[in-house]
């Protein structure tokens, strides 16, 4: 089996709409060997900043001298972006094999595995077979049911930014939002939560009470931001000054914040991370589709992977803060079951018009159904039936000195780039 072969096999039907739980990923697991419990990780739940904070994380402790996997979701352009070793996506060849010893024992199940649970086997036998010291693993929906959580206790827990998404499989309220993420936190772990939520941040610190786990919450208090355009993010989290990060928009400052917290509790529990690491890792961090530059200038164009009005809330912020004063063409495209309304709410104040996509899933909400919304917001809107086409309209409607703005769902990504290096 190719790499090729391997993806298609893993996104193949029979693996789709089981109920969650762990106990299928337990068996999967156990049959080839646990290979999880010869490993360590800090696993990463939350809202939004999942995943930068997990770059960040990841970037900083290769920088300290160790061998680290990272697991991540969803992929933007490349399904083996989801598992990585220091930086580089595992190999074509390796996932086709390890996909064929995950296969015949997935097969065997009388209640077979889910296409996550399967990618969660591949990527602990590959980090086991890596010999990684430590693998940064991203939750994928929740925490508590969520396969990844078939981990023994980490060096970490971590909880990012919260807000309402996914409500109709998490629950209605930030408190059953958050009390599923919070089930990634185990007896006697080291638990880091973003906090600035209360609702959320009084079930966080009940559950840690409930399983004598040691809770840190980011003191955002020691945060500044010295400069952010689109080379990056400058800042100071105290005693760290002139901190720099590649990554672009307001938001990302927080995400470092996070993970530098993460760092202090690691180093408390015998990591050996130097301040120079620190900083070194967090100056060469990359985390492609957040508030991405594609195109500097006639005009500018960025992708962003802002799909929930809490991230998105955060990206306009960020854009008020790069583009002061200018009105901006927004590319967008949206799942059906998504915030839509919120969204909009808050896009409509910094549009000039935009640009309506329907992306690339079956979830996906129809191009003139989302015009129509903008529409009702007052915001002029049209239609496209390709990317491509909304992105060569959006940057004709920007013109040379304005500026585009992608955003709404990831599954727009890899299209948007193409059609972006494309003009």
């Amino acid at each position: 089996m190719n790499g090729k072969d391997a993806v298609a096999y893993i996104d193949s039907f029979q693996w789709q709409a089981h109920t969650p739980g762990l106990e299928r990923i337990r068996t999967l697991l156990r049959q080839l060997g646990d290979p999880q419990r010869q490993l360590r990780f800090v696993h990463v739940a939350g809202t939004n900043g999942k995943g930068s904070v997990c770059a960040c994380l990841a970037s900083v402790l290769r920088s300290a001298g160790y061998r680290v996997g990272l697991c991540t979701s969803p992929f933007l352009e490349d399904f083996r972006e989801r598992i990585q070793v220091d930086g580089a996506l595992i190999p074509p060849e390796v996932l086709g094999a390890l996909t064929e010893q995950v296969r015949p024992v997935a097969e065997a199940m009388p209640d077979h595995p889910t296409e996550f649970e399967l990618i969660t086997a591949v990527a602990m036998l590959y980090f086991r077979q890596c010999h990684c010291d430590i693998v940064v693993l991203e939750v994928g929906l929740g925490g508590g049911l969520d396969a990844s959580n078939v981990i023994d206790v980490p060096e970490a827990a971590v909880i990012t930014a919260m807000g309402m998404d996914h409500a109709a499989i998490l629950g209605p309220t930030l408190a059953d939002i958050a009390s599923a993420k919070a089930g990634i936190i185990k007896p006697g772990g080291a638990v880091v939560s973003c906090g600035g939520c209360p609702e959320a941040d009084d079930v966080i610190r009940q559950r840690c009470r409930e399983q004598g786990a040691a809770l840190t919450e980011v003191d955002f208090t020691r945060l500044q931001v010295r400069r952010t355009d689109l080379d990056g993010t400058e800042l100071d989290f105290a005693p760290y000054q002139g901190l720099r990060l590649p990554l672009v928009g307001l938001y990302q400052s927080r995400n470092a914040a996070v993970a530098i917290t993460v760092v202090e509790v690691l180093r408390q529990k015998g990591w050996n991370i130097s301040d120079k690491a620190l900083r070194q890792g967090l100056s060469v961090v990359r985390w492609p589709g957040r508030l991405e530059v594609l195109r500097r200038a006639d005009p500018v164009i960025l992708r962003d992977g802002a799909h929930n009005a809490h991230g998105m809330a955060a990206t306009v912020e960020s854009l008020k803060a790069l583009f002061p004063g200018k009105k901006l063409v927004i590319l967008m495209g949206v799942m059906a079951d998504k915030d839509v309304e919120d969204m909009l709410k808050l896009l409509a104040p910094i549009a000039e018009a935009v640009v309506a996509v329907r992306p690339d899933s079956p979830r996906a909400m129809g191009a003139a159904e989302l015009a129509a919304l903008v529409r009702q917001r007052g915001v002029p809107a049209c239609p496209c039936e390709s990317v491509e086409e909304g992105v060569q309209i959006a940057a004709m409607a920007a013109g040379q000195d304005g500026v585009v703005c992608a955003l709404g769902s990831l599954y727009l990504a890899a299209d948007v780039r193409r059609a972006a290096e494309a003009l």
